[in-house]
Protein backbone atom coordinates (compact mmCIF):
# COMPACT_ATOMS: atom_id res chain seq x y z
CA UNK A 1 0.00 0.00 0.00
CA UNK A 2 1.39 3.49 -0.82
CA UNK A 3 1.01 6.72 0.63
CA UNK A 4 -1.27 7.83 -1.21
CA UNK A 5 -3.33 4.50 -0.86
CA UNK A 6 -2.96 4.96 3.47
CA UNK A 7 -3.81 8.59 3.17
CA UNK A 8 -6.68 7.78 1.84
CA UNK A 9 -7.73 5.03 3.33
CA UNK A 10 -7.29 7.39 7.47
CA UNK A 11 -9.41 9.96 6.05
CA UNK A 12 -12.19 7.70 4.82
CA UNK A 13 -11.87 5.97 8.42
CA UNK A 14 -11.94 9.84 10.17
CA UNK A 15 -14.74 10.68 8.19
CA UNK A 16 -16.86 7.05 9.33
CA UNK A 17 -15.92 8.09 12.57
CA UNK A 18 -17.72 11.40 12.20
CA UNK A 19 -20.38 9.99 10.47
CA UNK A 20 -21.20 7.70 13.39
CA UNK A 21 -20.57 10.62 16.15
CA UNK A 22 -22.94 12.90 14.39
CA UNK A 23 -25.40 10.48 14.12
CA UNK A 24 -25.30 9.31 17.94
CA UNK A 25 -25.35 12.83 18.83
CA UNK A 26 -28.43 13.62 16.66
CA UNK A 27 -30.20 10.13 17.85
CA UNK A 28 -29.03 11.45 21.82
CA UNK A 29 -30.74 14.71 21.44
CA UNK A 30 -34.11 13.45 19.79
CA UNK A 31 -34.09 10.49 23.00
CA UNK A 32 -33.58 13.44 25.78
CA UNK A 33 -36.29 15.83 23.82
CA UNK A 34 -38.59 12.98 23.46
CA UNK A 35 -38.45 12.08 27.43
CA UNK A 36 -39.29 15.39 28.39
CA UNK A 37 -42.04 15.28 25.64
CA UNK A 38 -43.59 12.12 26.85
CA UNK A 39 -43.24 13.30 30.40
CA UNK A 40 -44.57 16.86 30.45
CA UNK A 41 -46.79 16.71 27.62
CA UNK A 42 -48.00 13.63 26.12
CA UNK A 43 -48.34 12.90 30.05
CA UNK A 44 -49.27 9.15 28.93
CA UNK A 45 -51.53 9.59 26.79
CA UNK A 46 -49.55 7.88 24.14
CA UNK A 47 -50.73 4.75 25.65
CA UNK A 48 -54.26 5.67 26.75
CA UNK A 49 -55.22 6.14 22.85
CA UNK A 50 -54.57 3.07 21.62
CA UNK A 51 -55.95 -0.19 22.01
CA UNK A 52 -54.10 -3.55 22.79
CA UNK A 53 -53.99 -6.76 21.51
CA UNK A 54 -56.76 -8.01 22.93
CA UNK A 55 -57.74 -9.52 25.92
CA UNK A 56 -55.69 -11.69 27.89
CA UNK A 57 -56.78 -13.63 30.90
CA UNK A 58 -56.45 -12.06 34.72
CA UNK A 59 -58.02 -14.23 37.34
CA UNK A 60 -60.97 -16.57 38.34
CA UNK A 61 -63.07 -15.15 41.62
CA UNK A 62 -66.89 -15.51 42.92
CA UNK A 63 -69.84 -14.79 40.74
CA UNK A 64 -71.22 -11.00 42.14
CA UNK A 65 -74.48 -9.71 41.36
CA UNK A 66 -74.07 -7.88 38.18
CA UNK A 67 -71.44 -10.03 36.19
CA UNK A 68 -72.03 -10.95 33.24
CA UNK A 69 -73.18 -14.64 32.85
CA UNK A 70 -71.52 -15.53 29.55
CA UNK A 71 -68.10 -15.37 31.41
CA UNK A 72 -69.37 -18.07 34.16
CA UNK A 73 -66.37 -20.92 34.04
CA UNK A 74 -68.29 -23.65 34.54
CA UNK A 75 -65.24 -26.14 35.21
CA UNK A 76 -64.64 -24.08 38.20
CA UNK A 77 -67.84 -23.65 39.31
CA UNK A 78 -68.58 -27.61 38.86
CA UNK A 79 -65.51 -28.05 40.93
CA UNK A 80 -66.45 -25.20 43.80
CA UNK A 81 -70.06 -25.64 44.00
CA UNK A 82 -70.92 -22.31 43.61
CA UNK A 83 -70.44 -19.70 40.37
CA UNK A 84 -67.60 -18.44 39.19
CA UNK A 85 -66.25 -16.01 36.51
CA UNK A 86 -63.07 -15.58 34.82
CA UNK A 87 -61.81 -12.20 34.77
CA UNK A 88 -59.62 -10.55 31.60
CA UNK A 89 -58.05 -7.25 31.11
CA UNK A 90 -57.11 -5.82 28.18
CA UNK A 91 -53.70 -6.67 26.74
CA UNK A 92 -51.71 -3.02 26.74
CA UNK A 93 -48.69 -4.03 24.76
CA UNK A 94 -48.58 -2.53 21.48
CA UNK A 95 -46.86 -3.17 18.19
CA UNK A 96 -46.14 -0.10 16.47
CA UNK A 97 -45.62 0.09 12.37
CA UNK A 98 -43.96 3.12 11.00
CA UNK A 99 -45.14 3.21 6.91
CA UNK A 100 -42.45 6.02 5.99
CA UNK A 101 -42.38 7.47 2.05
CA UNK A 102 -38.61 8.14 1.54
CA UNK A 103 -39.83 9.13 -2.59
CA UNK A 104 -37.96 12.23 -4.01
CA UNK A 105 -40.63 14.82 -3.14
CA UNK A 106 -40.11 14.04 0.23
CA UNK A 107 -36.17 15.90 -0.42
CA UNK A 108 -37.97 18.93 -1.06
CA UNK A 109 -37.72 21.93 1.84
CA UNK A 110 -37.45 25.49 1.22
CA UNK A 111 -36.79 25.87 5.34
CA UNK A 112 -34.59 24.31 7.85
CA UNK A 113 -35.82 20.47 7.04
CA UNK A 114 -37.00 18.93 4.10
CA UNK A 115 -40.51 16.68 4.30
CA UNK A 116 -38.36 13.81 4.54
CA UNK A 117 -36.10 15.27 7.34
CA UNK A 118 -39.22 16.02 9.23
CA UNK A 119 -40.78 12.42 8.70
CA UNK A 120 -38.41 10.84 10.17
CA UNK A 121 -37.68 12.48 13.23
CA UNK A 122 -41.18 12.20 14.32
CA UNK A 123 -41.33 8.70 13.76
CA UNK A 124 -37.83 8.45 16.18
CA UNK A 125 -39.74 10.55 18.55
CA UNK A 126 -42.71 8.57 18.26
CA UNK A 127 -40.62 5.22 18.81
CA UNK A 128 -39.02 6.61 21.81
CA UNK A 129 -42.47 6.95 23.08
CA UNK A 130 -42.75 3.79 22.60
CA UNK A 131 -39.61 2.18 24.11
CA UNK A 132 -40.79 3.89 27.15
CA UNK A 133 -44.04 1.88 27.25
CA UNK A 134 -42.22 -1.41 26.52
CA UNK A 135 -43.94 -1.44 23.36
CA UNK A 136 -42.89 -3.46 19.44
CA UNK A 137 -41.30 -1.25 16.94
CA UNK A 138 -40.76 -1.68 13.30
CA UNK A 139 -40.72 0.25 10.26
CA UNK A 140 -41.95 0.29 6.15
CA UNK A 141 -39.68 2.31 4.13
CA UNK A 142 -40.87 2.70 1.02
CA UNK A 143 -40.90 4.89 -2.36
CA UNK A 144 -42.54 3.15 -5.74
CA UNK A 145 -41.64 -0.25 -3.78
CA UNK A 146 -40.97 -1.35 -0.68
CA UNK A 147 -37.18 -0.57 -0.09
CA UNK A 148 -36.89 -1.85 3.89
CA UNK A 149 -38.60 -3.77 6.24
CA UNK A 150 -37.97 -4.12 9.80
CA UNK A 151 -39.87 -6.52 11.47
CA UNK A 152 -41.52 -5.39 14.99
CA UNK A 153 -39.65 -6.32 18.15
CA UNK A 154 -39.63 -5.20 21.65
CA UNK A 155 -36.51 -3.61 23.27
CA UNK A 156 -34.05 -0.21 23.04
CA UNK A 157 -31.35 -1.88 21.15
CA UNK A 158 -33.98 -2.76 18.33
CA UNK A 159 -35.89 0.23 18.76
CA UNK A 160 -32.42 2.36 18.27
CA UNK A 161 -31.87 -0.02 15.32
CA UNK A 162 -35.23 1.28 13.60
CA UNK A 163 -34.76 4.89 14.43
CA UNK A 164 -30.96 5.08 13.44
CA UNK A 165 -32.51 3.44 9.96
CA UNK A 166 -35.20 5.74 9.48
CA UNK A 167 -32.99 9.05 9.86
CA UNK A 168 -30.24 8.30 8.32
CA UNK A 169 -31.79 5.70 5.01
CA UNK A 170 -30.66 6.95 1.64
CA UNK A 171 -33.47 6.07 -0.69
CA UNK A 172 -33.14 4.30 -3.79
CA UNK A 173 -36.43 4.92 -5.76
CA UNK A 174 -37.42 8.30 -7.09
CA UNK A 175 -41.57 7.65 -7.09
CA UNK A 176 -44.43 7.19 -4.96
CA UNK A 177 -46.75 4.40 -4.53
CA UNK A 178 -48.46 3.91 -0.98
CA UNK A 179 -50.89 0.87 -2.83
CA UNK A 180 -48.04 -1.06 -3.02
CA UNK A 181 -46.47 -0.57 0.45
CA UNK A 182 -50.03 -0.92 1.92
CA UNK A 183 -50.39 -4.29 0.16
CA UNK A 184 -47.39 -5.19 1.40
CA UNK A 185 -47.89 -4.38 5.21
CA UNK A 186 -51.27 -6.38 4.71
CA UNK A 187 -49.05 -9.91 3.53
CA UNK A 188 -46.53 -9.95 6.31
CA UNK A 189 -48.44 -8.01 9.49
CA UNK A 190 -50.70 -10.40 10.58
CA UNK A 191 -51.94 -9.06 14.41
CA UNK A 192 -53.30 -6.05 14.97
CA UNK A 193 -50.96 -2.90 14.70
CA UNK A 194 -50.70 0.94 15.49
CA UNK A 195 -49.41 1.85 11.94
CA UNK A 196 -48.29 5.57 11.23
CA UNK A 197 -48.38 6.32 7.45
CA UNK A 198 -46.19 9.42 6.93
CA UNK A 199 -45.75 10.47 3.15
CA UNK A 200 -46.95 13.71 1.32
CA UNK A 201 -49.32 11.61 -0.38
CA UNK A 202 -48.70 12.85 -4.11
CA UNK A 203 -49.24 9.02 -5.28
CA UNK A 204 -51.68 7.40 -7.28
CA UNK A 205 -54.92 6.02 -6.17
CA UNK A 206 -54.54 3.95 -3.64
CA UNK A 207 -58.17 4.09 -2.06
CA UNK A 208 -59.00 0.24 -1.94
CA UNK A 209 -55.43 -0.73 -0.12
CA UNK A 210 -56.39 2.15 2.42
CA UNK A 211 -59.81 0.98 3.33
CA UNK A 212 -58.49 -2.74 3.77
CA UNK A 213 -55.93 -1.23 5.78
CA UNK A 214 -57.79 0.83 8.17
CA UNK A 215 -60.11 -2.62 8.52
CA UNK A 216 -57.38 -4.41 10.19
CA UNK A 217 -54.88 -1.74 11.78
CA UNK A 218 -55.05 1.45 14.26
CA UNK A 219 -54.16 3.73 10.73
CA UNK A 220 -52.77 7.22 11.77
CA UNK A 221 -52.08 9.74 8.45
CA UNK A 222 -49.31 12.31 8.59
CA UNK A 223 -49.55 14.64 5.94
CA UNK A 224 -46.29 16.29 5.54
CA UNK A 225 -46.12 19.41 3.56
CA UNK A 226 -43.86 22.09 3.01
CA UNK A 227 -46.07 25.77 2.53
CA UNK A 228 -43.64 27.02 -0.63
CA UNK A 229 -45.19 24.27 -2.79
CA UNK A 230 -48.36 26.27 -2.70
CA UNK A 231 -47.57 29.71 -1.88
CA UNK A 232 -46.24 31.23 -4.49
CA UNK A 233 -44.57 34.93 -4.78
CA UNK A 234 -45.24 37.55 -7.21
CA UNK A 235 -43.80 35.92 -9.92
CA UNK A 236 -45.40 35.59 -13.58
CA UNK A 237 -43.15 32.26 -14.53
CA UNK A 238 -43.34 29.88 -12.05
CA UNK A 239 -40.74 26.80 -12.63
CA UNK A 240 -41.17 23.54 -10.90
CA UNK A 241 -39.19 20.79 -10.84
CA UNK A 242 -41.04 17.07 -10.65
CA UNK A 243 -38.50 15.67 -8.16
CA UNK A 244 -39.64 11.67 -9.40
CA UNK A 245 -40.16 12.24 -12.99
CA UNK A 246 -36.79 14.69 -12.94
CA UNK A 247 -38.68 16.96 -15.01
CA UNK A 248 -38.90 20.55 -15.24
CA UNK A 249 -42.62 22.28 -15.47
CA UNK A 250 -43.17 26.22 -16.47
CA UNK A 251 -46.64 27.26 -15.14
CA UNK A 252 -47.38 30.52 -16.94
CA UNK A 253 -49.34 32.65 -13.91
CA UNK A 254 -49.79 36.37 -16.36
CA UNK A 255 -53.34 34.98 -17.05
CA UNK A 256 -56.77 36.06 -15.06
CA UNK A 257 -57.35 33.69 -11.95
CA UNK A 258 -54.35 31.87 -13.08
CA UNK A 259 -53.20 31.90 -9.60
CA UNK A 260 -56.52 31.24 -8.04
CA UNK A 261 -57.38 28.05 -10.41
CA UNK A 262 -53.81 26.86 -9.18
CA UNK A 263 -54.74 27.28 -5.74
CA UNK A 264 -58.36 25.92 -5.78
CA UNK A 265 -56.80 22.20 -8.12
CA UNK A 266 -54.14 22.15 -4.62
CA UNK A 267 -57.66 22.23 -2.53
CA UNK A 268 -59.90 20.04 -4.35
CA UNK A 269 -56.69 17.57 -4.03
CA UNK A 270 -57.09 17.87 -0.33
CA UNK A 271 -60.39 18.08 0.04
CA UNK A 272 -60.53 14.64 -2.00
CA UNK A 273 -57.98 13.02 0.43
CA UNK A 274 -59.72 14.08 3.57
CA UNK A 275 -62.96 12.56 2.74
CA UNK A 276 -61.15 9.15 1.63
CA UNK A 277 -59.81 9.50 5.28
CA UNK A 278 -62.99 10.13 6.41
CA UNK A 279 -64.70 7.50 4.62
CA UNK A 280 -61.83 5.07 5.47
CA UNK A 281 -61.55 5.81 9.51
CA UNK A 282 -58.16 7.39 9.47
CA UNK A 283 -57.15 9.55 12.19
CA UNK A 284 -54.70 12.42 10.32
CA UNK A 285 -52.19 14.88 11.34
CA UNK A 286 -51.12 18.11 9.12
CA UNK A 287 -47.40 18.39 9.31
CA UNK A 288 -45.94 21.87 8.34
CA UNK A 289 -42.35 21.58 7.86
CA UNK A 290 -41.85 25.24 9.13
CA UNK A 291 -43.90 24.51 11.79
CA UNK A 292 -43.03 22.58 15.08
CA UNK A 293 -44.19 19.10 14.89
CA UNK A 294 -45.34 18.63 18.62
CA UNK A 295 -48.18 21.27 18.84
CA UNK A 296 -50.12 18.71 16.20
CA UNK A 297 -49.05 15.78 17.79
CA UNK A 298 -50.43 16.66 21.37
CA UNK A 299 -53.20 17.97 19.96
CA UNK A 300 -54.03 14.76 18.05
CA UNK A 301 -52.89 12.77 21.18
CA UNK A 302 -55.74 14.86 23.75
CA UNK A 303 -58.23 14.99 21.32
CA UNK A 304 -58.59 11.48 20.72
CA UNK A 305 -57.86 10.58 24.36
CA UNK A 306 -61.30 12.22 24.73
CA UNK A 307 -62.78 10.16 22.20
CA UNK A 308 -61.64 7.11 24.38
Amino acid sequence: MNTKTRQTSREESYASERDLTEVLKKIRRIEIFTRRLVNDVFSGEYHSVFKGQGMEFDEVREYQPGDDVRSIDWNVTARMGTPYVKRFIEERELVVIFLLDVSASGRFGSGEKTKLDTAAEICAVLAFSAIQNNDKVGAVIFSDDVEEYIPPDKGRRHALHVIRKILFYQPKGRGTDIATSLSYLLRVMKRRAVVFLLSDFLSPDFSQELALAAKKFDLVALKIRDPREEIFSSARMVRLWDQERGVEHVIDLTGRNAVNRFRNKIRERDTALTNLFNRCGVDVIDIDTHSDYIQPLELFFRARAKRR
